[in-house]
């Protein structure tokens, strides 16, 4: 008989390691997946089943990928995989945006001084490698974080098919009538030198001049409109922080309901909305004791008062937009540089007036343009402005305030609202609006809020701004007469653009003269000319991605329109979603998504925006050479998307040791199944057996639900405490003395075996969309085992991906066997406490030195009633005695009323092979040092 009885006890096999080393063995696993081709064999085996579309939103080839693209393509991963894995049919197409301004700035930075000696299609080339090198570059750094994908034939927007789609789009807007030209206000930035989108300017703070401004009313209209003031010097008090748009007021607007009151200070007579007298008496010291007379706005509409500095007359008109939150009540009106000013200016026939020129310089024609504000740039003109202001005593108080102010969104400088001519799409033609805002009420929004949020936009968005004025896009393919300048809008010319794009590519508009896109000896259909130019503005980018629905869903046979979801950042609101819901609502009347989901900004630890001037950049290249992709994955699954998403190295290294944990259980199942037979011993399970399978089924519910409403955090955490509390901390150590001690091939270590593979075997498909890259690690141990029973061999699936999602077995489900347990589990922690109280007493070191002594409360004495033989393995304790009698020396529980605990040193002497204390150690004189459970087992070995 052996003296050295570790030879003799099941210990764990396993080559899976418990070090990861996911950073180099992640790129063999990337390796295993295009080898064995498992996303196609996945599309392929999928084919027929009811398909579930995610459609990618194309990033910007521009750059090496951020955290916060990280973010983005792991919760579409997560997604499509479990789909997948669900049964669906779920591709993933990924596409890049490729045309646009961070493209053409990034390239004009790279050629310097050469930039402005390249022809437009030399620049164009230039761009469209640009974009094709960041594809390639992003398109393996996204295939590094485990994401599935058809990464071979992504979709771009720079493609010829593409490109022609985007101009179809374009035309059948045209062909509806939904496009015009004309001349408005739109957000510019002067240092792109471009017209913006809403979508396209991002709100900072600016410290900006607040001034308050009189406009003096000369004493026609004073006897006209306020005759109570005759003889008097009386003013118009406007306010505004946009001092440099003064230069352009044609205009100032009463609301028609408010009060307005003349008060007389220091021999003026000033007029201001009744209810901002208060306001004003803090804010610029008017006194409002004497009131000389109170009139309705609608009273003094075609009054006019003179410009403060420019030799012309501001006229009176009412304004519904005017409000007494701030100000005078009284707003100064620039058709040229407002949209309420603008809807002003049309309404009573004011010039659309912006003296200002691309570079946002004063541009001034006729008797201004001696003014000495000519050519000067319009913020740094508001000082010498207001310099004018008090030369002219037309100032009332001047200072500075901080607020959100209009940036662009690549340069971050402050933008302009300049009128210029440009296309727009109406948002009141066919009724877009309209549509869009019903469809947003079919569309299902995660988190529901972003119903609010985009409808809220839709409601009070201007007109589609199209027009781009840079070299880097997809031309607008508009023809006109030179002679009556009527464009041209026959479905046979614009399908002919179309046809010429497609073959040629959208260069094409930069090759050929005007004549040339038109049939031979083509006369304008409204005046008979023959002569045309073309239009040299490229489309706004959020149009080529906005109709990627039409470019891609519809054209691409591995998809279909509409898409299942659309997910992107909550900034998408304004982008993305809003273009391709116009885009797709204004041709086809529905919008391109059933479910748009949407996830907050990554932040750093404290929550702040990450910045290079702050050096709180997290770079997912850097996590992944230290840490491993697998926890970045992690943490996207283990924060709550909804809100902005934190990280850091605290963070992350929690996050790493949480994967350690989930891991080591992997690990530990794993080595404890080495030499399973695969047979089914479900009719073998111990009361502890059914509780844990039980728990599986509540476990794999769970983890479904929170993936059918994509709570991925709600997943994470479902798995963690499965592993640590379940499984580690009780089910797992209470299942070693039968895995280890008992024969190995005893139908009590078989039944263990049987529930720890299915454990292993469901817990591992329920990881597998969040931790890929270890599930995958998992499965193929579990397959080395599996291959070992040949009626398993055959069925065994190569990837986890490539297997179905488990499901919860009803049959196993038993929620009163949980609620039993739940019970029991409360007296072993009050156990534990107990023994760990003598353990720091020294009076045993091991739990297996003890007894424990039970005086229970009546409702546990019948729950252990029919389990006081497993209750030594239930506590890990060497023995257990039950007793009415009372207990000296005993823990006293707080937590179970009437319940006390003794801990005594357990009889017997210590097994050398289980460790147990038992009387019957001694007793075999062949193995004196092994109780006889021991000696059972290793005298048959």
């Amino acid at each position: 008989m052996p003296n050295d009885y570790k030879d003799t006890l099941n210990l764990p096999q396993t080559d899976f390691p418990m070090k990861a080393n996911l950073a180099q063995k992640e790129p063999l696993m990337l390796t295993f997946w295009g080898e064995h081709r498992v996303y196609e064999k996945l599309q392929e085996k999928r084919k027929d089943a009811v398909h579930y579309i995610l459609h990618d939103g194309p990033p910007y080839a521009n750059g090496h990928i951020h955290i916060g693209h990280a973010l983005n393509k792991i919760l579409k991963d997560m997604i499509v995989k479990y789909k997948s894995m669900r049964g669906f049919y779920s591709p993933y197409v990924p596409g890049w945006d490729c045309h646009g301004l961070p493209i053409e700035l990034q390239v004009d930075k790279n050629l310097g001084d050469q930039k402005d000696k390249l022809t437009i299609l030399e620049k164009r080339n230039a761009c469209r490698e640009y974009a094709e090198k960041f594809v390639d570059i992003q398109r393996e750094e996204f295939k590094r974080l485990g994401v599935f994908g058809d990464w071979k034939m992504p979709y771009l927007t720079l493609s010829y098919v593409y490109e022609a789609t985007i101009v179809r789009e374009f035309c059948k807007f045209v062909e509806s009538g939904s496009v015009y030209k004309g001349k408005k206000p739109v957000h510019w930035c002067p240092s792109c030198v471009t017209a913006l989108a809403e979508a396209e300017v991002e709100y900072n703070d600016k410290e900006s001049p607040s001034v308050f401004v009189k406009f003096a009313v000369d004493d026609e209209n004073i006897a006209k409109f306020l005759p109570a003031l005759k003889g008097k010097k009386g003013f118009v008090l406007i306010w505004t922080t946009t001092p440099w748009t003064l230069p352009a007021n044609l205009a100032i607007a009463f609301h028609p309901d408010f009060e307005y009151a003349a008060v007389e200070q220091d021999g003026e007579v000033y007029i201001s909305a009744e209810g901002r007298l208060e306001a004003l008496k803090e804010k610029i010291g008017l006194v409002s004791d004497k009131v000389l007379l109170t009139t309705r706005g609608k009273n003094l509409e075609g009054m006019e008062a003179l410009h403060p500095f420019i030799g012309r007359k501001s006229r009176a008109v009412p304004g519904e937009f005017v409000s007494l939150e701030e100000g005078t009540g009284i707003v100064h009106i620039a058709p040229g540089h407002g949209e309420d000013d603008y809807e002003i200016g049309l309404k009573y026939g004011l010039e659309i007036y912006a003296p200002v020129d691309d570079h946002g310089k004063f541009k001034f024609t006729g008797p201004e343009k001696d003014s000495p504000l000519q050519g000067k740039f319009v913020f740094k003109a508001n000082a010498e402005i207001i310099e004018i202001l008090k030369n002219n005593n037309a100032l009332i108080k001047e200072e500075k305030i901080k607020h959100s102010y209009p940036h662009c969104w690549r340069c971050k400088r402050p933008v302009i609202f300049r009128a210029t001519e440009q296309w727009f799409i109406s948002m009141q033609e066919n009724q877009l609006r309209e549509k869009a805002l019903a469809e947003i009420d079919r569309v299902v929004w995660i988190p529901k809020w972003g119903r609010e949020r985009i409808h809220g936009m839709v409601t009070n968005r201007p007109d589609w701004c199209l027009s781009r004025q840079r070299a880097w896009g997809v031309p607008i393919t508009v023809l006109k007469c030179n002679d009556c300048e009527e464009f041209i809008t026959d479905h046979e010319v614009l399908e002919n653009i179309v046809q010429l794009v497609e073959q040629q590519s959208a260069d094409v508009w930069f090759m050929k003269k005007a004549e040339e896109f038109l049939p031979p000896g083509y006369t304008c259909k409204k005046c008979g000319g023959s002569s045309f130019s073309k239009e040299m503005d490229i489309l706004d980018v959020w149009f080529d991605s906005g109709v990627s629905h039409a470019a891609v869903l519809e054209k691409d046979a591995r998809l279909s329109w509409p898409a299942d979801m659309y997910l992107e950042g909550s900034d998408q609101h304004r982008g993305w979603f809003q273009s391709s819901l116009l885009a797709s609502a204004g041709t086809r009347g529905q919008a391109p998504y059933r479910t748009v989901l949407t996830h907050g900004f990554t932040v750093d630890g404290q929550g702040k925006k990450m910045s290079k001037s702050l050096g709180n950049v997290v770079a997912p290249q850097e996590v992944i050479k230290s840490n491993g992709a697998e926890i970045l994955r992690l943490w996207v699954s283990a924060e709550d998307y909804r809100d902005d998403i934190r990280i850091s190295k605290v963070i992350l290294d929690r996050l790493t040791e949480a994967y350690r944990k989930i891991r080591n259980t992997c690990r530990f199942l794993l080595g404890n199944i080495y030499d399973f037979d695969g047979k089914d011993y479900s009719g073998d399970l111990l009361e502890i057996d059914r509780w844990a399978m039980s728990r599986l089924q509540t476990f794999t519910g769970k983890v479904t639900s929170a993936f059918d409403s994509f709570d991925f955090h709600e997943a994470f955490h479902s798995i963690y405490n499965f592993c640590i509390v379940d499984m580690s901390s009780f089910y797992l150590d209470v299942l070693k003395d039968r895995l280890y001690t008992f024969q190995s091939d005893s139908r009590e270590r078989r039944a263990a075996q049987w529930v720890l593979h299915r454990i292993l075997m469901t817990m591992t498909r329920l990881m597998a969309p969040i931790l890929s890259f270890t599930a995958e690690e998992v499965w193929q141990s579990i397959g080395n085992v599996t291959k070992k029973n040949t009626q398993d061999a055959a069925a065994w699936e190569e990837s986890v991906f490539l297997s179905a999602f488990p499901g919860a077995e009803e049959k196993y489900l038993d929620l009163e066997l949980e609620k039993k347990w739940d019970d029991l589990l409360v007296l072993r922690n009050e156990v534990n406490k107990a023994l760990e109280i003598k353990r720091a007493e020294k009076f045993i070191g091991n739990a297996l030195e003890a007894k424990i002594l039970l005086n229970l409360p009546e409702r546990y004495k019948a729950l252990v009633a029919q389990d006081r033989e497993f209750l030594p393995a239930f506590f890990i304790v060497s023995a257990v005695g039950l007793t009415d009698n009372p207990l000296e020396d005993a823990y006293v529980s707080a937590e179970v009323e009437g319940l006390r605990i003794k801990v005594e040193k357990a009889p017997g002497e210590k097994c050398r092979r289980c460790w147990n204390r038992d009387e019957t150690v001694g007793n075999f004189t062949d193995a004196p040092e092994v109780c006889e459970r021991c000696y059972t087992v290793v005298s048959r070995k």
